[in-house]
């Protein structure tokens, strides 16, 4: 198998200049009916389609989430409304100030085992996946190579 086998086609992308709020919208539209969202991560794109970044949920946390509360004690902090004052500091920030290189991306036609080798590598969930000009046409997901590999060896 190749990465361009198990790939989910693009549906949502971000541009660079889009503003967080834009990933936050675009990540409610895409949850499922039971408020769940199969992706953690969205591609940020240029004009041309060439990939420049992903920006994820993780990273997102993460600009939310001072540092420093990890060095405290923490249960000795009020948590009522704490996270969501912090989420509000995000507010005029643009997807490019927190969105992650593109070096994670592999061309279409890379050996599936190879790919999972650089996700566990790398510790990513999510892994582009470009053509030759670097423009980006799919995602692996984990779950998108668990299901490609569980179907066959574990049948219902």
């Amino acid at each position: 198998m190749k990465a361009r086998d198990v790939m989910i086609p693009i549906t949502a992308h971000l541009k660079p200049g889009d503003e967080i709020h834009a990933f936050a919208r675009t990540m409610r539209k895409l949850r499922n009916e039971d408020g769940t969202c199969g992706i953690s991560s969205l591609p940020v794109l240029e004009d041309d389609g060439r990939l420049v970044g992903i920006v994820s949920i993780h990273e997102l946390l993460k600009a939310i989430h001072p540092p420093y509360l990890s060095l405290e004690h923490l249960s000795q902090f009020t948590w009522d409304g704490m996270l969501e004052s912090m989420a509000r500091r995000l507010m005029g920030k643009r997807v490019s100030d927190l969105m992650t290189s593109p070096e994670d991306a592999v061309e279409e036609d890379r050996p599936l085992m190879e790919c999972v080798n650089h996700m566990l590598r790398r510790c990513i969930t999510t892994l582009p996946v470009v053509d030759g000009a670097g423009r980006l046409k799919g995602m692996i997901y984990e779950s998108s190579i668990f299901f490609a590999v569980a179907e066959p060896v574990f049948p219902e």
